[in-house]
């Protein structure tokens, strides 16, 4: 199994462990039967980001990319439907929703119509959806550093804050899927 084979296995296999996160927030929503304490646009945000990178591998012609984002797509997807099927509030999600689609849209017609086919187009929409990745990943991280800010000095020496294990996924997956696109170019 040759370097390139190798990252790219291990892009999926981190990719579909940070993806199946969200199986924990599903298992509370089908036993309590509700959302309550458990965000919708995490799930969105992930699922419209998820198409925006399928679409760039597709352009691409990158199996690993197509492929781990159809699985995250997919589990995503699974994620809004149980959500929307317990939520109390059936109307804000799907208003959510629908502009998350809106705006999916408007992003597929500028790429496909107003930008010519080729390296312009898929650095141009590379660019977009790298920005949304790093967006969508920060955000949790700037409300934990806001917590931790809020909360008094007296708990920051006495408490240790524990990280689980999930959290470190994202940069373990970044890593890896670096590594696998400088080998792609190389």
């Amino acid at each position: 199994m040759d370097l390139l084979q190798l990252l790219s296995w291990a892009c999926i296999v981190f990719t579909v462990g940070m993806f199946s996160t969200g199986l924990t927030d599903l298992k509370k929503m089908r036993e309590s039967k509700s959302t309550d304490n458990i965000q919708f646009l995490p799930f969105l945000t992930t699922c419209l980001n998820n198409l925006g990178w399928l679409f760039y591998g597709v352009l691409k012609r990158d199996h690993t990319i197509i492929f781990v984002n159809i699985i995250g797509a997919v589990l995503q997807s699974l994620y809004i439907i149980m959500y929307f099927n317990y939520t109390k509030h059936k109307r804000l999600v799907t208003v959510q929703t629908v502009a998350a689609v809106a705006v999916l849209f408007i992003g597929w017609l500028y790429f496909t119509t107003f930008l010519t086919e080729g390296e312009s187009r898929l650095n141009q929409l590379g660019l977009t959806c790298s920005v949304v990745t790093v967006s969508m990943y920060l955000s949790p991280l700037i409300d934990l550093f806001h917590l931790l800010s809020c909360l008094p000095p007296s708990l920051h020496q006495h408490h240790s804050f524990d990280c689980p294990p999930v959290s470190f996924l994202p940069f373990f997956l970044s890593s890896v899927f670096l590594l696998f696109q400088v080998s792609v170019l190389a």
